[in-house]
């Protein structure tokens, strides 16, 4: 296999290089990095070389508008395969009623999701009670009305700075235009999520939609409370589970924390711990299938055939028994990473974790902002991002966190050892960095390293990496 994935990849290059040298150039060099670095950003991983080859190819050129058996163009039989395997093969790993895998990311995945709920819940029920059969046949007048009613719903979703993401109804994104949209927070003194305290705010608000999900909280969330929640205010629960789908797939989040069993509508990435190609899908309750399987024209443009093929190729995978024991280690390095930042005393949101994300308060310790602390590592060979915290006093720009995530090295096979390893380099790193006076005060972006360190640490990143190399089957020279 060593050989057949070097020359597959080696070949790639080559072909890519005779077009444009600098794109080639480019695609070694971000292996390059990626070799070279520890990469601890909680939404990236390593796909495998089946997945990625699988997302070049012939389907690349077809266009199949539609869904598996009827769609607007010819030709589409291969497309047909293609799609009716992904969207199985994500019914079997997740154990799901129903999945549509069309969608381009995850932003896409949430619009398929939110629509399909309006569809539903607000245009169904108007053309029914109308008496036609399609929004086609609505009066301007009545589709006037439609229209508004469809732009004056209700969602409430947790708040950006207690972990949430844009794209659950916040304003600088399409999601926050769409809805009137309010967020829960956390409790202030533990950082966690408070349901009675949620229970409250939906029975006030009464959305029409509850969004659970997070980006940046570094707990599970139990999704049975959630429904009952959104049961007794009358909304629909809709789980946007992109962080942690590879620990809902590799059965490291069950029951109560399993959210499919629970949400009406279940979104995802594809990557991220999940470690498919960049992509979405959405799974549903059945009741909500055939709005769902609207997302094209609905939302989306033509389906990307060659990501469907990668996301089949990830979702076989990920059924592989080997998969189980990938999600447990990511969650146990997680926490042992946990563990050896705290030992060093870092101050860590809720103290901890339970899933695959920690969120370190650079402020308490360091004195510094996320975005001087994501500097300062990657300067030192850990590739992080800045992240904001619960209330955070500098804002959603240089925020006051960064977040750290354990799939990808989980994926090089590093454990409990390693992750000790790699608290100490990312404490040694900050503990080495100290902001630059401005004219105001002390700098929010501009800091110093004591001399020597980063490049210590670059070394001892060196030195874990070539433990546990990056596509080890993999020779481009």
């Amino acid at each position: 296999m060593t050989a057949n994935e070097s020359t597959a990849f080696r070949a790639a290059i080559d072909v890519i290089a005779k077009v444009d040298p600098a794109i080639a150039q480019a695609i070694v060099g971000e292996l390059g990095n990626q070799r070279s670095q520890l990469k601890l950003i909680a939404s990236e991983n390593y796909a495998s070389p089946a997945v990625m080859l699988a997302m070049g190819n012939w389907f690349s050129d077809k266009y199949a508008e539609g869904t598996t058996g009827h769609r607007f163009y010819a030709g589409c039989e291969f497309v047909d395969v293609v799609e009716a395997r992904a969207a199985q093969l994500a019914c079997d790993l997740f154990g799901s009623p129903h999945a549509y895998v069309q969608p381009h990311s995850g932003i896409d995945a949430n619009l398929v999701g939110f629509w399909a709920i309006l569809a539903r819940e607000v245009e169904l029920p108007t053309i029914e009670r109308l008496g036609v059969r399609h929004i086609n046949d609505l009066s301007g007048s009545d589709w006037e009305k439609l229209r508004q009613e469809l732009g004056n719903q209700r969602l409430l979703g947790m708040s950006l700075d207690a972990g949430g993401h844009l794209t659950h109804g916040f304003r600088p994104n399409i999601s926050g235009k769409m809805f009137n949209q309010r967020s829960y927070g956390t409790d202030p003194e533990t950082e966690l999520l408070d349901y009675d305290a949620v229970r409250r705010q939906a029975l006030e608000f009464r959305p029409l939609i509850i969004v659970a999900g997070y980006s940046a909280y570094p707990r599970r969330i139990n999704f049975a409370k959630m429904r009952e929640i959104a049961d007794e205010a009358g909304a629909v629960l809709m789980v946007d589970m992109a962080h942690f789908a590879g620990l809902v797939a590799g059965k490291a989040f069950t029951g109560d924390f399993d959210p499919i069993p629970h949400a009406q509508v279940v979104t995802s990435t594809t990557h991220k711990s999940l470690r498919g190609p960049r992509g979405g899908i959405v799974l549903c309750q059945p009741e909500y299938a055939e709005f769902v399987d609207k997302g094209c024209p609905m939302v989306l443009g033509g389906p990307l055939a060659h990501m469907m093929a990668a996301k089949a190729v990830a979702f076989s995978e990920a059924l592989q028994p080997s998969f189980k024991d990938y999600a447990a280690a990511v969650a146990a390095n997680a926490v042992a990473l946990a563990e050896g930042l705290l030992r060093r005393g870092v101050r860590l949101v809720t103290g901890g974790t339970d899933n695959h994300l920690v969120l370190v308060d650079t402020e308490t310790k360091f004195g510094l902002t996320g975005r001087q602390a994501e500097t300062a590592l990657l300067d030192s060979g850990v590739v992080t991002n800045r992240n904001a915290i619960p209330r955070d006093p500098n804002g959603a720009w240089y925020t006051s966190g960064v977040r750290l995530g354990t799939p990808a090295l989980t994926t090089l096979g590093m454990g409990a050892a390693e992750m000790d390893e790699v608290a100490d380099i990312i404490v040694t790193a900050l503990s080495a960095a100290t902001p630059t006076q401005a004219s105001t005060g002390p700098s929010k972006a501009k800091f110093t390293m004591t001399a020597g360190v980063a490049d210590a640490l670059r070394t001892r990143c060196g030195d874990l990496l070539a433990r546990h190399p990056l596509y080890p089957t993999i020779d481009l020279a």
